[in-house]
C-alpha cells in the first residue's frame, strides 16, 4: 500500500519533466507511504515516476520503487497489494522467469512482459499502477476492478499527470484548479463525487475496471476489463451450479479464500470488529487459518456507554467466544469535535461520511497494526441495507399512482406546499423519477433530490452540471432493467455507495494514518461466485447466511441484531463548529424540514473555495 504519481510529457511541444514537481507531487502523499520514497526519470525527461512505500511485503530494499525489470525495458510504480502473487510467481517461475524479491510488485513487471495489457484478467487483489514500457514509449495506467484503490489523472494534450490523490497532483502546482459542476452536482445529490470526476474539471478518477494507455505522440480514452453488471449476470449461471442444500457449505469455502487470500502479509494483520455478522464472520474464519494472533479493535464514546449504540460489551464477547485479542477504544466527550479539523483539512474530495473509519484507523495505528480487515462490502453483496426493500417499493407506488404522468407538477406542489404540509422530499418525487430501477434508488438513498438542487447551485452551473453528469456518469454504463430488484438494488449499491464514497473514505482515511485497511468482500472472484446465489433468495434474508460459515458458531445475541450505524453528532457540529455555518445563509437550507444531512453536504461543499463560484449565492 502506497503513493503513486508521475508525470509524461508525450506531445512533442511538451516541456520536459522537472524532477521538483515530481517530488512535490510525491510528497504530499507522505503518509501514504512513510516507510521510504522513491523518484525515477527517463534519460531524455519525458516521463518522471514517484512512489511513498508502506512496506507490507517484502520489507526489504528489493521491494522498493519505482522498480525496474531486470533489463530494465519495464519499470512500474504500484499502490495496493495483489492476493495471488505467490501463485502468479510459481507459474512464472515454471517458465524459467527468475525472480530477484519477494514483492507482489515484481509480479506485475513479468506479467506484463508475458501477457501486456491483458495481464489485468489475471490479478486478484486491489491495485493501482502505472507500468512504463522504455521499447514501445508507452505508459500503461489500470485499477481494480471494484475501485478499491484510487488512481486520479490530468491530461492537457501535451503532458499527462496521475497520482493516487487529488490534492497531490493539485500540490505539483502545474494542473488547473478551475471547478468542475458535475463533480458538484454529483456530490449533492449521492455525498461523494462519482467517478470519473472529480471537484476539479482537469482531474480525473480511471474508473474501477479500467486500463488507460498513453503512448509516446497521444493519449487514449480508459478501456473497460471488468464489469460489475457482467459479473452478475455470469454470477447467475454460477449459481446454478450450486446443489441446493449446499449453498452455505459453499459459501463457506467461497469466503475462507477470499479471507486466505487478504490476511497475506510480512507484518502482522489486525482486523475491525463491530458487533455486526460482516465483521464477526471475517474475524472468526480469520480466526481459523491464521498461524499467529489476531488482534482486533471496537470504536465507541463514552457518552454511548449504556446505549444500545456502543459496540464493545458485545465485540467483546465476540472476541472471547472467537478467542482472539482484542481492545475496545472508547473517545471522550468531545473526542470527534477535536479532530473535526484535521478530518476535513485531510479530506481529498468532499464525503458526507468516513468519521467512523477515521478514529479506528487512528486507533489501529497507535496499537501499531499496519494492516486491518474490514467487513466493508458485506451489505452490497448479500443485501443487507434498508433499500433492497424500500428502493422496489418505491418502484411498485410510482407504478400505481395514478397522477405518474403528471410529476412536474407534483415537484411545484411539494417545492410551493411542502414545508406547511410536511412532504418528504422523496415522497414528492415518485410520480415522476421512481418508474425506474436508478430513480427508486435516487430516491430512497440521495442527499439532495434534483429539484432541490436550484436553491442551492447557480442556475447555469447546474444545467451544465446535470447535462455532463447524464452522459459520462460511471454508473450509467449499464442497463439494468433485465435485473431482478435484488440486483438492481446491488448494483447501485456497489458503483454508486460502496465504490464512490465506502471505499474512497476508507482510501484516503487510512492513509493519512499510514494504514492499509483490506476489504476481503469486496474481491471481483468473490462476487462473481456469490452474489448471483444472494441474488435468487438461496442465501437467506440479507447476510443471515454468515453466521452459518463458521466452526465456531456466532451466539444468538449477535444473529440477531438489528443493523445498526456509527452515530456522529452533526447537528452539533452544524450548530456550534467554527466554520461549519455555510448553510445558515441558504434560505432554502434554514427551513425547519431540511434535514441536517442535506445542510452538512451543503457546508463540506462550501469549504473548497473554488466550488464556492457554482453555488447560489446568498
Amino acid at each position: 500500500m502506497c503513493g503513486i504519481n508521475g508525470i509524461f510529457a508525450y506531445g512533442r511541444e511538451a516541456p520536459t519533466v522537472r524532477a521538483e514537481e515530481v517530488e512535490q507531487t510525491r510528497d504530499q502523499m507522505t503518509a501514504r507511504g512513510p516507510d521510504g520514497e522513491g523518484i525515477w526519470l527517463t534519460d531524455d525527461r519525458i516521463l518522471g515516476l514517484g512512489h511513498r512505500r508502506l512496506a507490507i511485503i517484502d520489507l526489504s530494499a528489493a521491494g522498493a520503487q519505482p522498480m525496474h525489470s531486470e533489463d530494465r525495458r519495464f519499470t512500474v510504480t504500484f499502490n495496493g497489494e495483489i492476493y495471488n502473487f505467490q501463485q502468479l510467481r510459481r507459474e512464472l517461475e515454471g517458465t524459467g522467469v527468475v525472480f530477484r524479491s519477494h514483492s507482489d510488485t515484481e509480479a506485475l513487471l513479468h506479467l506484463y512482459r508475458r501477457d501486456g495489457p491483458d495481464m489485468v484478467h489475471a490479478l486478484r487483489g486491489m491495485f493501482a499502477f502505472a507500468l512504463w514500457d522504455s521499447r514501445e514509449r508507452t505508459l500503461f495506467l489500470a485499477r481494480d476492478p471494484h475501485g478499491v484503490k484510487p488512481l486520479y489523472y490530468c491530461d492537457d494534450g501535451k503532458t499527462f499527470r496521475f497520482a493516487s490523490q487529488v490534492q497531490a497532483l493539485l500540490a505539483g502546482g502545474a494542473v488547473d484548479s478551475s471547478p468542475d459542476p458535475a463533480g458538484a452536482v454529483g456530490f449533492l445529490l449521492w455525498g461523494s463525487v462519482p467517478e470519473p470526476f472529480t471537484l476539479y474539471r482537469s482531474i480525473r478518477l480511471l474508473p474501477a475496471g479500467h486500463t488507460l494507455t498513453v503512448h509516446e505522440t497521444q493519449s487514449s480514452t480508459p478501456r473497460r476489463y471488468w464489469s460489475l453488471a457482467e459479473t452478475m449476470q455470469r454470477s447467475r449461471i454460477v449459481a446454478q451450479g450450486v446443489t441446493p442444500g449446499d449453498e452455505h457449505r459453499y459459501l463457506r469455502e467461497r469466503l475462507l479464500s477470499s479471507v486466505r487470500s487478504h490476511l497475506v502479509s510480512d507484518v502482522p494483520v489486525g482486523a475491525f470488529l463491530s458487533a455486526g455478522l460482516d465483521s464477526s464472520t471475517l474475524v472468526g474464519l480469520a480466526r481459523e487459518i491464521s498461524a499467529g494472533p489476531l488482534q482486533t479493535l471496537t470504536l465507541t464514546f463514552d457518552s454511548f456507554r449504556g446505549h444500545s449504540n456502543d459496540e464493545c460489551p458485545l465485540a467483546g464477547e465476540i472476541a472471547r467466544h472467537l478467542d482472539v485479542a482484542h481492545r475496545c477504544v472508547v473517545l471522550p466527550a468531545g473526542g470527534q469535535s477535536a479532530e473535526l479539523d484535521q478530518f476535513l483539512g485531510t479530506m481529498d474530495q468532499p464525503t458526507v461520511d468516513g468519521i467512523n473509519t477515521w478514529f479506528i484507523s487512528k486507533a489501529a495505528r497507535q496499537a501499531g497494526l499496519k494492516v486491518a480487515i474490514s467487513g466493508l462490502g458485506g451489505d452490497e453483496l448479500l443485501g443487507g441495507y434498508s433499500t433492497f426493500q424500500s428502493a422496489p417499493q418505491i418502484q411498485d407506488r410510482s407504478r400505481r399512482t395514478p397522477w405518474r404522468h403528471a410529476g412536474g407538477l407534483f415537484l411545484n406542489l411539494h417545492n410551493l406546499l411542502g414545508v406547511w404540509l410536511d412532504w418528504q422530499p422523496h415522497a414528492a418525487g415518485i410520480p415522476r423519477f421512481g418508474g425506474t430501477p436508478e430513480g427508486a434508488y435516487m430516491l430512497a438513498k440521495g442527499v439532495f433530490m434534483p429539484w432541490e438542487l436550484p436553491l442551492v447551485m447557480d442556475r447555469d452551473a447546474l444545467v451544465e452540471g446535470l447535462a455532463r453528469l447524464g452522459v459520462q456518469d460511471a454508473a450509467r454504463q449499464h442497463d439494468v432493467g433485465a435485473f431482478n430488484s435484488f440486483e438492481q438494488v446491488a448494483y447501485f449499491e456497489s458503483v454508486r455507495y460502496m465504490r464512490n464514497q465506502l471505499l474512497r473514505d476508507t482510501d484516503w482515511i487510512s492513509m493519512a494514518h499510514s494504514l492499509e485497511i483490506r476489504v476481503p468482500l469486496v474481491d471481483s472472484l468473490l462476487t462473481e461466485e456469490v452474489i448471483g446465489l444472494a441474488a435468487d433468495g438461496r442465501l437467506g434474508v440479507g447476510k443471515s447466511a454468515l453466521g452459518s460459515t463458521l466452526t465456531r458458531k456466532l451466539p444468538r445475541s449477535v444473529l440477531d441484531r438489528p443493523k445498526t450505524g456509527f452515530v456522529t453528532p452533526t447537528w452539533q457540529w452544524l450548530r456550534k463548529h467554527p466554520g461549519l455555518d455555510a448553510w445558515r445563509k441558504v434560505k432554502f437550507l434554514q427551513q425547519p424540514r431540511v434535514s441536517d444531512y442535506r445542510r452538512w453536504a451543503y457546508t463540506l461543499l462550501h469549504r473548497y473555495p473554488h466550488a464556492r463560484a457554482l453555488m447560489l449565492k446568498p
